[in-house]
């Protein structure tokens, strides 16, 4: 171990039931370094970094600290031991204050052994305006404003926040920048790069291969629960990061089916709700991916979720199949054809600790009820027949889906309403949190999805290169309007972004 190393494992093993997670990984973490790990969702970076932070013990392996053996047993000693752990998924108590959150298990107490809660609102304070984040308009209530008011951007740059203020050696990162935009990401890798320059650890999990090239000094690979590479990030490309990462050559990036134009499946007219989104107008044909584009909080979220009946719609009109159809709560969408897999996949999509069956059959309980008895074999034969369709890697349909990578509980959540076989289907950030692989397998089923002419997807991304590879029709939407509408042979990232952002404004 170099004098510079300050965080080392050897030989780490860790076993769940049905899947070898880790096969005797070893890694370690400088000084002044930024190391990167890269791999498919269930490759074992996760549960790598959950037994450094203390979440999981591993079955075999040492970890060492500064050359000593150490066992961290939670992640209250991992911070005591200074490391700081962002998780990909924020887990948050939704009623809880920003100031609340950003102290949480680590209360300040005053003289008289009672929380010091000054302390919690000055110093709150001053780290929200040190970071640029007491600007931002969810934050009514400011400091005291509950997390459940607050986007999963907002959410994450919190945890980041608090991260920083703990002033670890040792800073894991997991997917930092996936629900945040691109300003706020920039942002945080030149935290990153100042953070290293300060002789910080930091080690960062992401399948952005542009971020990962623009600040790490080392890259590991993952492949199968073992380190498949390890290198200077000057010696590697995005290319050969991604053929040993997959273990295979990508033919092409975004399998882009060309599909006849059908008939129109969807008309939105003048949709409005009152300080969100306003005159609000699209269509969508059956055979057709049409994208919405847009800066974080320009209102595409906002949009689908009215559409599905999650929020109420204040006027305008929706029609289906050139039926007009009222929408006010969530089964007006879900009967007219209408399903919606949202952004937050853990936290509205998945019931986690129930199994992959238990999920994809919530939904469709009344396909498999009636007559008075539960019909099994029915909802087995085609629960069976989604996990082949969708290729979901699992040791059994009864494995709770909580313990699955991203891309299999993102086809969870597609399997559940593609047994409702709607005609509109709407992806919120299909893509998000998962890695290069599992990608390519959500792009294949959306092109699956549309190519036989009867279906239609709305996919909302903030990854303008997948919006460019997968769709027919662009909307751009900016501060709660359509700013354009452009064609396939219109598409330019810099158009778009000018759009997004106000720049310009659509002819007429």
């Amino acid at each position: 171990m170099s004098d510079s190393t300050f965080l080392e494992l050897k030989g780490i093993t860790k076993a769940f039931p049905g899947v070898l997670a880790l096969d005797g990984v070893s890694f370690s973490a400088k000084r002044g370094e930024v190391h990167a790990l890269c791999g498919e969702n269930g490759a074992g970076k996760s549960t790598l970094m959950k037994i450094i932070n203390g979440l999981y013990k591993a079955d075999a392996g040492e970890v060492f600290i500064e050359g000593k053996p150490v066992q961290i047993q939670n992640p209250v000693e991992a911070r005591k031991r200074g490391i700081a752990m962002i998780f990909q998924e924020c887990t948050y108590v939704p009623e809880m204050s920003v100031a609340e959150s950003l102290f949480l298990g680590d209360l300040p107490v005053n003289k008289f052994g009672r929380v010091d809660w000054k302390y919690i609102y000055t110093e709150t304070e001053r780290l929200l305006q040190a970071e640029g984040l007491l600007n931002n308009p969810r934050m009514v209530d400011g400091i005291h404003t509950k997390l459940k008011y607050l986007s999963i951007a907002d959410i994450q740059m919190l945890e980041i926040v608090k991260a920083i203020h703990k002033d670890s050696p040792v800073i894991i990162m997991d997917e930092p920048t996936s629900s945040i935009a691109k300003k706020e990401a920039d942002d945080l890798l030149n935290k990153i790069l100042d953070l290293k320059n300060r002789g910080k650890s930091i080690i960062y999990i992401s399948h952005k291969m542009d971020e990962i090239f623009k600040i790490a000094d080392r890259i590991t690979i993952f492949r199968d629960g073992k380190v498949v590479g390890n290198d200077d990030a000057k010696n590697l490309t995005i290319d050969k990061v991604i053929a040993q990462m997959v273990g295979r050559e990508l033919s092409n990036d975004y399998p882009k089916i060309a599909v006849t134009r059908g008939e129109e499946i969807l008309r939105v007219d003048k949709l409005n709700r009152i300080g969100v989104f306003k005159d609000i107008s699209f269509t969508l044909h059956a055979g057709e991916i049409v994208g919405f584009a847009g800066l974080v909080g320009a209102g595409r979220t906002e949009v689908v979720r009215a559409l599905s009946g999650l929020d109420p719609i204040d006027s305008g009109t929706v029609t289906v199949q050139g039926k007009p159809v009222a929408i006010k709560k969530v089964a007006d969408s879900v009967s007219n054809g209408i399903a919606m897999c949202s952004e937050d996949r853990r936290r509205f999509g998945l019931v986690l600790m129930r199994s992959i069956r238990e999920n994809m059959g919530l939904p469709n309980l009344a396909r498999y009820i009636y007559d008075g008895r539960l019909h099994k074999n029915k909802e087995l034969a085609e629960i069976h027949q989604q996990v082949k369709n969708l290729r979901i890697k699992a040791p059994s349909i009864e494995v709770p889906a909580g313990n699955l990578s991203g891309g299999n509980q993102q086809k969870v959540v597609l399997a559940k309403w593609l047994i409702k076989d709607p005609s509109v289907l709407i992806l919120d950030e299909p893509t998000r949190g998962i890695d290069v692989g599992a990608k390519y397998e959500i792009y294949k089923l959306m092109s699956e999805i549309v190519k036989d002419g009867e279906k239609g997807i709305i996919m909302i991304s903030s990854e303008m290169p997948e919006l460019l590879g997968m769709c027919d029709r662009i909307y751009v939407m900016s501060k709660g309007r359509l700013a354009a509408e452009l064609q396939r042979d219109q598409f330019s990232p810099e158009l778009i972004m000018q759009y997004a952002t106000g720049s310009v404004r659509a002819a007429g």
